[in-house]
């Protein structure tokens, strides 16, 4: 007999008695998790169990004894906080918002990631696009976005990281307990479990919905783990990023596919979908699926109709770092939902392909979500620009500065990382706007901030991180069963008055975290310098099959158990947002070193900068936009190399100079008092320039201005008058694409000389021959800008062209083209569809370049 077959269940939750019911209340809403003082009610409870619970509440709230709750009453003090944060939680729920005065209740999005980092306490995030991911929902819920989260609720997550005595990686997997999290079942009427099923080859894997709430809005995350699954399929969402490429499908077709059916199952129908990376890309098809069915429309009306209600970011300029699937494993999954959908094999196929002609390529989500939304972004300038290079396949007909593949720089969420002490200074020298807009002006009063105030204030957030990367270090070494001796030193490691440099993120080799000690010997003069010395704390995790990286940590280690290193070098391990907030709170100057344009954008060294720490790093991802001269430290000018052992070689050394010659320097240069003033010049120069910009306020009201709102308003005028125009739409396509060959051009004429002034306007005169194709349904533009080296047109902008005022069988267009530039010009024609309602539309094929 199985004994767990007749096994009965219960949940046991804290009994705290009804004046105390409030704790429960606030802990359940992640809003605690950026406001300092719930964070300092929680800790008041017991410091110790605090820090022994990873800073969560609920956990804390169950191991409590009874008698601490009838001492927790009688404490009037307690009593009046806990009051005094309520009331804020009911102030921020009830509060007017950016969005009721900015955009429109009617647009309801739902935003998908894998992965979602709000919190240490609720491990379900492995690094920056977790992050990234936690901060957007926070940001949403100050502005007032009508958004709900969708990801999945993975029962060990990512893996937390340990170092054995030489350094190398090991990697364990704790199961979250579910009931001592943040989380809530969601029921049905009745009261038992919503779930729902997902068509899986030759059966079906059942879903839980959970929610966490985040402020004013909703997180859902879908749990496979039920009893009536397989034991692989309670599997899918037991890690982060676990497995081979089946479980990477079986966990991107729950996301996708089943976080829509979710919502739907909710009562929740988003209008605007915004897939975090293409893992969610799936979810496109789903919306076409059901508008099929609805509606009884086929897929390419279904299609029109979802496309431009799709907003899709893009976070790697890499496509080995994109999913790609083969075809074999796409026919086993999804075989039966494609032809569901009406679609052939190539047809289906030819959705994730860049070039359906090459017969080796695999299908690649990030080009599925691009097909399929009509907003596409990038996450930093260069990044933006970097991506249109590598996805220019997906539109072949247009040049690559106009691809329709923008960027959304990213930020981060200022009150999740900012220190107690910096927040409480720039609420006095600034006033409490700068918690809630993101305006150059307020930020410019950085500068009435006393130097000697704001130097002493982030010396403090110094002072704790030295104070835990030594308690981190004894902690580490008494694992490792290292002597007494050994662990005593541990307390003489690194030291709050020196120059503290911070590197810490994914080790991925193109991150290059060992590029600092490429010359151990200069380095070692640099850190052990008798006068002017420097420390390094390092932190990142390795993927679990990167080898590579794995190394890196190992020789950093290493090194730093050396007795000349051995102070002034530490590696805390387990990195995760609890350490990442002491490190950018306390280190002084923040250090990065990929490879450029490997990084889409990074957003550690923007949590540095709120907190009055400097970047050096090298001009990618979003410094190539932060970088002023006056605020930081550039590595390099940009540069890239062939050889990439003479890259590390010139940007190492461009590192140790930059310390020797200006950084340490200007960190040493103390006036009588003892402050640095070039120092803090540099520090209030920083929170200047890159405060208001580099937050997710700014970048949530961007995606909401650029993308969301313009999506809704598609959205709306494609399904308005049961679809009339999504429907038109496919078939005048379809029309066009039958005749848009008979399509040609029969005259260009530009009236001017060889040499053109400054200024001069050049006339332009053009024949069409329209074949089929009405003169009403073109448009005719010229590509014109200034030719570079290789006779190609760079920067180019759109001239258009108007039709003559009395049509005939060949079409007469004419304009003029402003030489607003010196040098060598040149312009090309295209033809393109024009919609009566929609304007100039591009769709691969239809149209003609001459």
């Amino acid at each position: 007999m199985n004994l767990f077959s007749t096994l009965h269940r219960f949940t046991v939750v804290p009994s705290l008695p009804k004046e105390l019911s409030g704790l429960q209340r606030i802990a359940y809403n992640l809003w605690w998790t950026w406001e300092p003082e719930a964070i300092r009610l929680f800790k008041r409870l017991d410091p110790e169990l605090w820090r022994a619970t990873r800073h969560n509440p609920l956990e804390m709230l169950g191991c409590l004894q009874q008698a601490t709750y009838d001492s927790l009453m009688l404490d009037e003090g307690f009593m009046s906080h806990l009051a005094q944060v309520e009331e804020r939680l009911d102030e921020y729920l009830a509060s007017h918002t950016w969005y009721e005065r900015h955009g429109t209740p009617r647009a309801r999005i739902a935003y998908f990631s894998m992965e979602f980092g709000l919190h240490e306490s609720l491990p379900i995030y492995s690094g920056g696009l977790g992050i990234l991911a936690g901060d957007h929902l926070k940001s949403a819920s100050d502005l007032g976005l009508p958004l709900v989260g969708v990801g999945l609720l993975y029962r060990q997550g990512y893996f937390r990281q340990h170092l054995n005595l030489e350094g190398w990686q090991q990697e364990i997997y704790p199961e979250n307990d579910f009931y001592n999290l943040p989380l809530h079942l969601e029921r049905d009427g009745a009261g038992e479990p919503l779930t729902l099923e997902l068509e899986y080859p030759g059966r079906n894997v059942r879903v839980q919905v959970w929610r966490v709430q985040v402020g004013r809005l909703r997180l859902y995350l879908l749990d496979s783990n039920l009893e009536e699954n397989t034991p692989a399929d309670r599997e899918i969402t037991t890690r982060l990023y676990g497995g081979d490429q089946e479980m990477r499908i079986r966990q991107e077709i729950l996301l996708g596919i089943g976080g829509i059916r979710a919502l739907r199952l909710l009562g929740v129908e988003p209008n605007v979908c915004h897939m975090n990376e293409g893992h969610a890309a799936f979810l496109a098809l789903e919306r076409v699926r059901i508008l099929m069915e609805e509606r009884s429309l086929n897929f390419q009306e279904a299609m029109e109709a979802v496309r431009g209600g799709n907003v899709f970011t893009t976070h790697t300029p890499v496509e080995a770092g994109i999913d790609h699937f083969p075809p074999e494993l796409l026919e086993r999954y999804l075989g039966c939902y494609y032809r569901h959908l009406g679609l052939t094999r190539e047809q289906f196929l030819t959705l994730g392909m860049q070039n359906h002609g090459r017969s080796n390529e695999n299908f690649c989500m990030a080009v599925l979500a691009m097909k399929l939304s009509l907003h596409s972004n990038g996450v930093s300038e260069l990044h933006g620009m970097v991506s249109r290079r590598m996805w220019a396949d997906v539109w072949p007909d247009l040049p690559e500065e106009q691809l329709p593949l923008t960027y959304v720089t990213n930020g981060v969420h200022q009150k999740s990382w900012l220190s107690e002490e910096m927040s409480g200074l720039l609420t006095r020298y600034l006033g409490t706007r700068w918690l809630e807009q993101s305006d150059d002006s307020l930020w410019r009063k950085v500068s009435r901030i006393p130097d000697a105030e704001l130097w002493r204030t982030h010396r403090r957030g110094t002072e704790r991180l030295v104070d835990y990367a030594r308690l981190s270090l004894k902690a580490q070494l008494q694992k490792l069963d290292a002597g007494a001796k050994e662990i005593d030193r541990a307390s003489d490691v690194l030291d709050p008055e020196i120059l503290t440099i911070g590197f810490a993120r994914r080790f991925a080799t193109y991150k290059r975290g060992t590029l600092l000690l490429h010359d151990k010997e200069r380095l070692e003069r640099i850190l052990n310098h008798p006068e002017r010395p420097v420390q390094i704390v390092f932190a990142g995790k390795a993927h679990p099959a990167d080898h590579q990286g794995k190394e890196l940590i190992r020789q950093i280690v290493q090194l730093a158990q050396q007795e000349g290193f051995r102070r002034r070098i530490i590696f805390l391990e387990d990195y995760d947002i609890s350490v990442a907030r002491r490190l950018v709170q306390g280190v002084d100057i923040w250090l990065n070193t990929p490879l450029r344009p490997q990084e889409a954008s990074g957003t550690s060294g923007m949590k540095a900068a709120f907190n009055g720490g400097l970047n050096m790093s090298i001009l990618d991802g979003w410094w190539c936009e932060g970088y002023r001269g006056n605020n930081g430290w550039a590595i390099g000018r940009g540069e890239v190399y062939d050889d990439l052992a003479y890259q590390n070689e010139v940007e190492s050394r461009a590192i140790y100079d930059l310390l020797e010659k200006e950084i340490v320097p200007l960190f040493y240069n103390r006036g009588s008092d003892g402050v640095p003033r070039g120092w803090t010049a540099f520090m209030k120069a920083s929170m200047q320039t890159l405060c208001p910009v580099f937050s997710t306020d700014r970048m949530v009201q961007e995606y909401a201005r650029r993308c969301y709102l313009p999506a809704f308003e598609n959205w709306e005028r494609l399904n308005r008058d049961d679809l009339r125009l999504a429907v038109e739409l496919a078939r005048w396509k379809e029309r066009l694409h039958g005749v848009w060959g008979g399509l040609s051009i029969v005259a260009v004429q530009a009236e001017c000389d060889r040499e053109v002034t400054v200024g001069q306007k050049v006339p332009i005169s053009v024949q069409i021959t329209p074949g089929e194709v009405p003169l009403t349904e073109i448009a005719v533009e010229v590509y014109f800008g200034v030719l570079d080296s290789r006779g190609a047109i760079m920067g180019g902008e759109v001239v258009p062209l108007d039709p003559a005022t009395e049509p005939d069988k060949v079409g007469h267009f004419g304009g003029e083209l402003e030489c607003r530039f010196c040098g060598r010009h040149g312009f090309l024609l295209r033809v393109m569809p024009r919609h009566p309602e929609l304007g100039t539309v591009y769709d691969p094929g239809l149209i003609l370049w001459g």
